[in-house]
């Protein structure tokens, strides 16, 4: 019986998942978005966020390279480290968790397996687009009652109806004058 195991073990032994999941973990943090199966993608978001998070704990320099360290042996990547404390770091630092979002796709036609997409959340152009979190918010606008709506339109019209009586009685003077021409003739 497998009463209180959490964890998925992917159909592998224990070396061969770390390899597997330092290898996700490094390919999502390089590329920002991966696809994968379904249960590899769920089993990486928990390997993930915890090493995501120590990116945030850096007050010195020597937790900074502790950290660094710490990462390191998780993911063996050199490249990835680096991507994760100078890229990833700084775009999540406000963020308090989360920063991994599991979307399915559907079957994969091969071999009928649940596809799914894993991405970072800060680095999702579509639905961040448009968003600037460090823009302070919107100021709100002061709503008024359509009542006062209409009192602020109707001298609008008579300003409008005043310039087109100024311009009206210009153009009859040259038709009348040319009426007068006509008939002094």
């Amino acid at each position: 019986m497998r009463h209180g195991d959490k964890i998925n073990n992917l159909g592998r032994t224990k070396s061969h998942r770390d390899a597997l999941l330092a290898n996700l973990a490094s390919q999502l943090i390089v590329h920002k978005r991966i696809v994968t199966t379904l249960a590899k993608a769920k089993s990486l978001r928990t390997y993930i966020e915890p090493l995501i998070t120590k990116t945030k704990k850096a007050d010195s320099q020597d937790v900074i390279m502790h950290q660094h360290r710490i990462v390191f042996s998780y993911l063996k990547n050199k490249e990835a480290v680096k991507e994760l404390f100078t890229v990833v770091a700084p775009k999540i630092a406000a963020r308090p968790g989360g920063y991994t979002r599991v979307l399915k796709l559907g079957i994969r036609p091969g071999d009928n397996a649940e596809v799914a997409l894993i991405e970072l959340v800060d680095f999702n152009e579509i639905y961040g687009k448009g968003v600037d979190k460090t823009a302070e918010p919107a100021k709100k606008t002061r709503r008024s009652r359509s009542a006062g709506t209409a009192k602020k339109a109707a001298p609008a019209k008579d300003e409008a109806t005043t310039a087109v009586a100024e311009e009206a009685p210009a153009a009859p003077e040259t038709s009348t004058a040319s009426a007068e021409e006509k008939a002094a003739e």
